[in-house]
């Protein structure tokens, strides 16, 4: 019974713990799914390179219309790219200029990006919520450090937030960037060339923004939730309990 009941607590531990997996399931259908689905209806059914683009641009706006449904509350990022790739889809539709559609793509970049960058100056930095649960790892002491620490009430908390600040700032620009490499892109590369270079510009993006906010920021942040973690509270029922100690002792 014993090792079911451990077996049953590290499969409830797991599920409630963040995967690699779960952190990039957004960009598998976002990217591969579309990029996947235009080779298909280009070289196998024959479709118009216009009409390759405009269907494989259909999951990832159905995917955010479904999550805001899911949801049941109103979330501003993803409704600012569901309007883009709406947009997008019908001004493409209505030029019919397959280069156009490539370019969209970049302007969700950018508005991920902007709305990012927006958080980083609200002080209220985006991506937090994506390298909290790698930092905390579901640990009850760690959660009450990370809070302690956003808000001001530890020593560390100006280095910590500063550091916080610069992950979010980070992605926000590495995705600007893309953004302005897939746009000159889709206008002067060929577009058969530029449905797979712009995965490999956003992979790129990505790749460069993870390795240097982890460096500059995600790594001290950690450093900074362990020391916090580790020190003991100085919370006035302890200093109440050490008072209370010392004539005990004497």
């Amino acid at each position: 019974m014993t090792k079911d009941t451990g077996t049953k607590g590290r499969d409830e531990q797991h599920k409630r713990d963040p995967s690699v997996l779960d952190g990039f399931r957004p960009l598998i259908v976002d990217v591969a799914v579309p990029l996947g689905a235009y080779y298909l209806l280009k070289d196998a059914f024959g479709a118009s390179t216009f009409a390759a683009l405009a269907w494989s641009s259909v999951v990832p706006a159905a995917r955010t219309l479904w999550s805001l449904v899911r949801e049941h509350r109103t979330n501003a990022l993803a409704g600012l790219i569901l309007a883009v790739n709406i947009v997008s889809l019908l001004a493409g539709y209505l030029s019919g200029d397959p280069r156009l559609m490539l370019a969209k793509d970049g302007a969700v970049s950018s508005t991920i990006g902007i709305g990012i960058l927006i958080s980083v100056r609200l002080g209220r930095p985006m991506m937090s919520t994506a390298v909290r649960p790698f930092l905390v790892k579901g640990d009850p002491a760690k959660e009450a450090a990370w809070q302690r620490l956003v808000t001001g009430a530890s020593a560390r908390s100006a280095a910590f937030r500063r550091h916080e600040r610069t992950f979010s700032a980070v992605w926000g620009l590495a995705l600007l960037t893309e953004c302005v490499a897939r746009v000159v892109g889709a206008y002067t590369v060929p577009v058969d060339t530029m449905v797979w270079l712009g995965t490999v510009f956003l992979v790129a993006a990505m790749a460069t923004a993870f390795l240097v906010s982890g460096a500059r920021a995600a790594e001290p942040m950690e450093k900074l939730l362990s020391a916090e973690t580790a020190e003991p509270l100085n919370t006035p029922e302890a200093e109440g309990n050490s008072s209370l100690a010392i004539p005990t002792h004497r």
